[in-house]
């Protein structure tokens, strides 16, 4: 993550009470997935804080050295999808740091949802199944696992059954089917209830999508008190 460069945060008015950290795909930004916040339509006594932080600029081997914007470097596109794993480690780590002081400004774990797309579900699965605190839910789009032996070897207990959403392209050229598929199986072997969905796309997002999201969220960022008014 660019500890450089503030992420960009998305505040309800008052106090938030609950909280989605969306980490953006290879060659993106924070900016990328901003739009988010308001298309998901989340109802408003949710009083939902967005964070979109910045991945580091590094050279990506695939790009051909080129320096952008990513969560780590991928050396050989193909199924086996061979990646920097101490990259990935460090980026984890540092969204990790994130969620905690998301917890410290006053937003409870059981109330944060930890997202991403394509390089960003990545480590949003690897973050969120490793945290130490139990979240609301982890969200991967057009990904997959970097490594499902070394997860399962050292995924969090805390969140051993927190609601996992995967989504995926059944066109995508960039990450295939197969390897959401295998994502799924993964997390379905680990115990943690799953939400899959996959649509006549690409390497995207669409309005079929956002509106899957939107129920699912509503489902996972429970409020005490506040369950009638839920999808109003």
């Amino acid at each position: 993550m660019d500890r450089e460069s503030p992420p960009i945060v998305i505040a309800p008015p008052g106090t938030a009470r609950t909280g989605v950290i969306w980490l953006h795909g290879l060659g993106a930004d924070g900016y990328d997935f901003v739009p988010l916040a308001e298309e998901l339509r989340l109802p408003a006594e949710f009083a939902t804080r967005f964070v979109f932080p910045h991945a580091a600029e590094r050279p990506v081997t695939v790009n051909g050295g080129m320096v952008m914007r990513a969560w780590y470097d991928i050396f050989e596109i193909d199924i086996s999808r061979r990646i920097d794993h101490a990259q990935i480690e460090s980026s984890t780590d540092a969204v990790l740091e994130l969620v905690e002081r998301e917890i410290s400004s006053g937003i409870p774990a059981d109330r944060l949802v930890l997202a991403g797309f394509s390089q960003g579900g990545v480590v949003a699965l690897q973050a969120g199944l490793r945290c130490p605190w139990q979240l609301a839910g982890v969200v991967g789009l057009s990904c997959y696992l970097a490594d499902a032996d070394d997860l399962a070897a050292r995924r969090s207990h805390a969140n051993a059954t927190t609601p996992v959403f995967l989504a995926h392209g059944r066109h995508d050229p960039l990450v295939p089917l197969t390897l959401g598929r295998s994502a799924l199986e993964a997390v379905t072997t680990f115990g943690n209830p799953v939400t899959w969905r996959d649509y006549p796309m690409e390497h995207a997002v669409c309005a079929d999508q956002i509106d899957d999201l939107r129920a699912w969220f509503i489902d996972v960022l429970t409020l005490p008190g506040g369950d009638d008014e839920r999808g109003q």
